[in-house]
């Protein structure tokens, strides 16, 4: 039976970028990743601002596209902001996540590709996880002092059943992978568009991000509760369907792709983060934004986080993961709670006509204060655009 220091199942975003950390820092680890290739689940839309890059040592080769421009429509208005100057990046997330588990593996992380997690117990101070890899018949063992659950919504390592987990919050999402032809692609080339309103989008929102290649990503996501206004809603694929018949309009295009998911938060961040040496990060403790379904670098967040204090316990300077769960909840649960609250009135609570309103008065915003609201939940710049719009009206 091998032993490792760290074992992490799951190599998204925040399993990959744990691996990294912990990988570099001399900890034996080992990331288990459960398709056989990173193309296999190359499902998620990551629009961050640039800065990322550098904040957290993103190579080049993980992105799919920059963007320079942010679009917003809702079903009567479109409000564009420009910029000569690239000001964030979209993320090929399978790019993303080998260039993690590759960065992982430099390190002298074992990287275990078509593995599945089965199960896991105690073992003295020492956990044993049950794998399979998928072309073999027979499950192993090994055996790790720490157990990292970043399987996300899934939670599939801290919930050993389903009556454990507690009732959470759904988003269902869908996502198309278009080629389209050049003139298309230009116009959306460079650029995020962001769809609100009922009729792109009743009870959630719609995007459409540039790629490489002539390829655009368009999906939607709809939140699973009652709209206050809204009784019934088409199915979700009719949405994103729609954004391409009569927003995109291409003269010419191929499906490559579809891919949808469910995402599913705890809301006032009461997920369980630790029990005894195994921990949970990422969407699996719902560092997932609520009100934008953005991920990925709060997933390199929290996995910073989590690191630091499996460090801590690995050198025996703390016995308890309690301190993670305190730091993690004190880093996300404000600006998240802001955010949950903004998206049950917004997503489900709104009339068509107010939405156009919030919309209208982003006019008043500058590019940069448009990203603080987007990215940095700065919400009081809204307000203010709010302000000066209804002062000239």
């Amino acid at each position: 039976m091998s032993d490792f220091d760290v074992a992490i199942v799951g190599a998204g975003p925040a399993g990959g970028q744990c691996a990294r950390i912990l990988s570099k820092e001399g900890w034996k680890v080992l990331l288990v990743e459960q398709h056989e290739t990173f193309l296999a689940n190359n499902f998620s839309s990551g629009a961050c601002p640039l800065e990322v890059l550098e904040t957290y040592d993103l190579s080049e080769q993980a992105i799919g596209s920059y963007w320079h421009n942010i679009e917003i429509n809702t079903t009567n208005i479109c409000r564009r902001w420009e910029s000569s100057n690239s000001l964030g990046v979209v993320f090929d997330f399978a790019k993303l996540r080998e260039f993690l588990a590759t960065q992982a593996k430099v390190n002298g992380c074992e990287v275990w590709m078509g593995c599945r997690y089965l199960k896991s117990y105690q073992e003295s101070d020492c956990t044993v996880v049950n794998l399979k890899f998928r072309d073999r018949s027979e499950p192993i063992s090994v055996r790790t002092k720490i157990l990292v659950d970043a399987t996300g919504y899934a939670r599939s390592v801290i919930y050993t059943s389903k009556k454990e987990r507690p009732n959470f919050l759904k988003i269902a999402g869908t996502e198309y992978l278009l080629k389209v032809d050049e003139e298309t692609y230009q116009k959306y080339a460079k650029t995020l568009t962001f769809l609100f309103g009922h009729y792109w989008s009743p009870k959630g929102y719609s995007w459409i991000f540039p790629m490489d290649n002539c390829q655009l990503k368009t999906g939607t996501v709809i939140y699973d509760e009652p709209h206050k206004l809204l009784p019934k809603i088409n199915p979700l694929k009719d949405y994103t369907k729609n954004i391409i018949k009569t927003h995109i309009k291409p003269k010419s295009y191929e499906v490559l792709d579809v891919h949808g998911s469910v995402v599913e938060y705890s809301k006032e961040l009461c997920d369980r983060y630790y029990q005894n040496n195994t921990l949970a990060i990422g969407d699996a403790v719902s560092t997932i934004n609520y009100l934008g379904a953005e991920g990925i670098r709060h997933a390199f967040r929290g996995s910073e986080i989590a690191c630091r204090h499996i460090s801590a316990c690995l050198r025996r300077d703390i016995t308890s993961f309690e301190p993670y769960q305190q730091e993690m909840q004190a880093t996300f649960r404000k600006d998240w709670n802001r955010c949950e609250t903004i998206r049950r009135k917004v997503y489900l609570e709104y009339s068509d006509r107010k939405i156009d309103l919030g919309v209208a008065y982003l006019k008043y915003l500058t590019l940069e204060d448009l990203i603080d609201v987007l990215f940095h939940y700065k919400f009081e710049k809204f307000m203010n655009g709010s302000r000066r719009y209804l002062a000239l009206k």
